[in-house]
């Protein structure tokens, strides 16, 4: 991906799969590049955790009214939780950058 950020509008009641088929269907025009074949692998990172399915964003108790920045970065797979195997090294993957207000 391509490191741009871009401001969307959502409700706590707004689950990480709406925030990525929102985007997914309101792909910026400069991040055409960085185009993804399905929304299913979009994946919202908020404060270095990986965001799943039908967490709200309510959940993650965000302040109001307030900017909050999350990363959106395709992956096809989520890593385990807590995981202490090695990083993997090499390229290193960049993310998109969602505003959530």
């Amino acid at each position: 991906m391509n490191g741009h950020s871009k401001e969307f509008n959502f409700t706590g009641n707004d689950t990480a799969t709406d925030v990525g088929q929102y985007v997914f269907d309101h792909w910026p025009q400069e991040w055409e590049n960085d185009r993804v074949s399905s929304p299913n692998i979009l994946r919202l990172i908020y404060q270095g955790r990986f965001i799943h399915g039908n967490v709200t964003l309510g959940a993650l108790q965000l302040p109001a009214g307030k900017t909050t920045v999350m990363h959106l970065m395709p992956r096809e797979t989520l890593p385990e939780p807590n995981s202490q195997g090695p990083r993997k090294t090499g390229k290193t993957e960049e993310s998109n950058c969602c505003v959530v207000l």
